[in-house]
């Protein structure tokens, strides 16, 4: 079930509704969310609900069983199972063609060949989502981070938590479990933040990043046909496609979990205007980074343990976090290139060395801060060449031609921007991706909900038939190529 979806605009009210006006007791609340749950999930393929339902009685009990023990051979043996179950499911439905693909194509390397046929595998919508949100619950329980739940339907629902089951933010148990032993009153200030909060994420999937979409699509769908401009008009509006896909999925989940009294964790926070790597990864899809940071990373030895095993630790962490995103080479050299990236600016930064002091810069200013902030904003872009295309070859071509194909006279013509979409449209299209940046810009200084909180009556109903104007006239429907949400793939 999509959240830009007739389905869903019947869905979520009726379990609103439920919640607040039948649901009172916590066991009925909770029950009810569990159920819920399953039907959003089961709208796409009843048959992984199994999937869920096993990896969520395997970590309730091995959560147990962790507590009731003091022997460490049998708290491993236990974690190791939470492990093998999860990432058992994991590997086997996202990775187990890619490993024979790569397999069968290492032999090539050496001109030999071996037959084998890839699996006609299903991927499970979210799989990598709520398996991640699962682990970190044993995990934290086998480091005493943690006690567990002996509420199994708290648990269950906490799990399987209909807002952010199949693409975040990835909560974890410390933070969210808790929520589902409190019984919540009614707060209408709090329901109308969560309800503006899903249009603004409305706003960014329908208006924006759907829109972009069909520019994109066609580009990239057909690299030869194009010049450089076009390409890198493309992987521009991928950059903000993409953001606001996923951002705007996280704004609906928080604010649809916000109506019924959950708060969920920040999932961004205008990563475009981070001026460095270190910061765009502070800034970006905040609740895998920090999963990474404390449950690889640090394992692995963080940045205890000396300069090369720290920089090592970086590259292995986003190569990992590349293969999470998607079964490809692509997203492994995306999640290299982001490594590389993040250790050249290490070195750079470093005291010992004084890079920087021998660049000129050795205090921040406005334009130090802006040219780092366009340096960083043109690695991101083109590091999601590699995200986006659908091959390696693909990628090298569309580099190619940013780079030995760009006709400035193309950033004149009207074909350029008559791709997709007509050049009205087009302007249209970055008239809302600057509004976008300019609001992030204003929230970044003071709440955009406190200040419309202060307008009178009549202004603030204005702002919200603006919204719902802008979604009905510029919003993307599925007759005109509605894209599900990108996340949902991996």
């Amino acid at each position: 079930m999509l959240f830009n979806s007739i389905d869903f605009a019947f869905f979520f009210p009726l379990v609103f509704f439920l919640y607040w006006a039948v649901a009172k007791k916590l066991t009925l609340r909770n029950a009810l969310i569990l159920i819920a749950s399953y039907v959003f999930y089961g709208m796409w393929d009843w048959r992984f609900l199994f999937l869920i339902i096993i990896s969520s009685g395997v970590d309730y009990f091995v959560g147990k069983q962790l507590a009731a023990t003091e022997r460490k051979s049998k708290r491993i043996w236990l974690l190791m199972t939470s492990l093998t179950v999860n990432l058992g499911f994991l590997l086997y439905f996202k990775y187990a063609n890619f490993f024979i693909e790569s397999f069968v194509d290492s032999f090539r390397l050496f001109g030999s060949e071996i037959e084998a046929s890839t699996l006609h595998i299903i991927l499970p919508v979210g799989i990598s989502f709520y398996t991640f949100q699962t682990l970190s619950y044993t995990i934290d329980i086998f480091r005493r981070k943690i006690k567990p739940t002996h509420d199994a339907l708290s648990f269950f629902a906490f799990v399987a938590f209909f807002p952010q089951l199949v693409a975040g933010p990835i909560e974890r148990a410390s933070h969210l479990l808790p929520q589902f032993h409190k019984t919540y009153k009614f707060n209408y200030t709090q329901v109308k933040s969560g309800l503006l909060l899903m249009a603004f994420g409305l706003f960014k999937k329908m208006v924006i990043a759907d829109r972009a979409a069909i520019y994109v699509n066609e580009v990239y769908g057909n690299a030869g046909d194009y010049d450089g401009v076009a390409y890198s008009i493309a992987t521009v509006l991928f950059a903000f496609q993409i953001y606001c896909d996923f951002s705007g999925y996280s704004d609906i989940a928080i604010g649809a979990a916000r109506t019924m009294g959950f708060s969920l964790m920040k999932n961004f926070n205008s990563p475009y205007f981070a001026i460095s790597l270190t910061e765009f990864w502070h800034r970006w899809h905040i609740s895998l980074s920090t999963w990474f940071r404390d449950y690889v990373y640090i394992p692995l030895g963080g940045s205890k343990q000396g300069n090369l095993r720290t920089y090592s630790n970086l590259f292995i962490v986003f190569v990992i976090s590349g293969l999470w995103h998607g079964a490809a080479w692509t997203f492994v050299i995306w999640g290299a290139l982001h490594g590389a990236g993040l250790i050249i600016e290490k070195l750079l930064k470093d005291p010992r060395l004084d890079f920087m002091s021998k660049l000129g810069i050795r205090t921040p200013t406005f334009s130090n801060n802006l040219f780092f902030g366009s340096i960083t904003f043109i690695f991101v872009c083109l590091a999601w060449i590699f995200f986006r295309a659908s091959s390696f070859e693909n990628a090298l071509a569309m580099l190619a031609g940013i780079f030995n194909n760009f006709k400035f006279s193309s950033l004149f013509s009207e074909a350029t921007y008559n791709i997709g979409f007509t050049p009205a449209v087009f302007r249209a299209l970055v008239i809302m991706i600057v509004l976008l940046l300019l609001a992030e810009i204003y929230h970044s200084k003071r709440s955009l909900f406190r200040r419309l909180n202060e307008q009178g009556l009549i202004m603030r109903w204005s702002f919200y038939f603006i919204i719902v104007f802008v979604l009905i006239i510029f919003g993307v429907y599925s007759d005109e190529g509605a894209q599900e949400f990108i996340y949902f793939q991996f």
